[in-house]
């Protein structure tokens, strides 16, 4: 399940979604722990889940994947300078892939696996071209936009 779906869910149906995984007192838990008990609670299951979100690259190389707007939040996913070099990843891309839960004295979600970059394959971001390297084509020819 992902993480942006959860959100969107009303309260009510989280805690229908927390009876199943057996979560203990779900009723007096905030939304986002709520939801990030049910995600560690399907990782359990599963072993995996799955997230996406807008990547924002700091600048000692590592980044995050903001799931809730492009403002930093406690629900950020981790993502190591190495998974951001060999996909040339840059930032505002929009990534989706595997994650697991924090572990012992980490703070944020990881990106185990990236399986798409902007809902396509991550090896075509390999292939990109920076934006400030692209060669502009100016028109040859009159576009009429009305009727």
């Amino acid at each position: 399940m992902l993480l942006t779906e959860l959100k969107e869910k009303k309260i009510s149906d989280l805690c229908k979604i927390a009876k199943e995984y057996d979560i203990n007192n779900f009723s007096r838990i905030k939304k986002m722990d709520l939801i990030f008990k049910i995600l560690q609670a399907e990782t359990e299951k599963k072993g995996y889940m799955f997230s996406e979100g807008i990547l924002e690259i700091m600048s000692e190389g590592f980044g995050f994947l903001r799931t809730s707007g492009y403002l930093p939040g406690g629900n950020d996913i981790y993502i190591s300078p190495s998974q951001i070099r060999r996909f040339n990843l840059s930032i505002g891309d929009l990534v989706s892939g595997q994650v697991r839960p924090p572990k012992e004295g980490e703070r944020y979600y990881a990106l185990l696996k990236i399986e798409a970059v902007n809902h396509e394959d991550p090896e075509l971001s390999k292939e990109r071209i920076d934006f400030e390297n692209l060669t502009p084509l100016f028109p040859d020819e009159m576009i009429i936009l009305e009727n």
